[in-house]
């Protein structure tokens, strides 16, 4: 099930491998909305894509969103040949450390386990992180993938001369 009639080209990809709660998508959602990124959601899924916290959280952007969910992990990369980003607190490089460009796509994990020992080990050279204390294990979600979209758009507008 997706949106067939997205309002706007994708420049951006995001992807939430086996995402669990329907608030973060929902978040997400939102800032795809905002940074003209395209959702997608790799099955199984901790709630239902019609679930009502899922669009509480997006608001009325869900209907703008460009989003798709696909079955598993095969299907995405068959759907969508994209560079890819993998994003895990136990990578060593940092994200800022990454040339994005347009059309990339930008993993997350689920909020519980985060990505497969498999997927990092196929991509470990694509592998980053989002520095943070040792005072936490994880940031949430959907700030995580916020401050992801918006480095790589920063990126796009330095090489612009913006």
């Amino acid at each position: 099930m997706s949106d067939s009639n997205p309002r706007y080209d994708p420049r951006l990809h995001v992807v939430l491998h086996q995402p669990e709660i329907a608030y973060n998508t929902g978040s997400v959602g939102r800032t795809c909305v905002a940074a003209h990124a395209k959702l997608w959601l790799v099955r199984p899924l901790g709630f239902r894509v019609d679930d009502y916290y899922l669009r509480r959280a997006g608001l009325d952007y869900w209907q703008r969103l460009a989003w798709e969910a696909v079955d598993d992990w095969s299907a995405l990369v068959a759907a969508l040949p994209a560079r890819r980003w993998l994003f895990t607190k136990r990578a060593p490089r940092s994200f800022w450390d990454a040339d994005y460009r347009p059309g990339d796509a930008l993993v997350f994990g689920s909020e519980s386990t985060g990505l497969p020992d498999s997927l990092q080990e196929q991509h470990a050279d694509a592998l980053l992180r989002i520095p943070t204390s040792d005072d936490v294990r994880s940031l949430n979600l959907s700030n995580s993938v916020a401050i992801a979209v918006y480095e790589a758009q920063r990126q796009w507008q330095a090489r612009q001369g913006r």
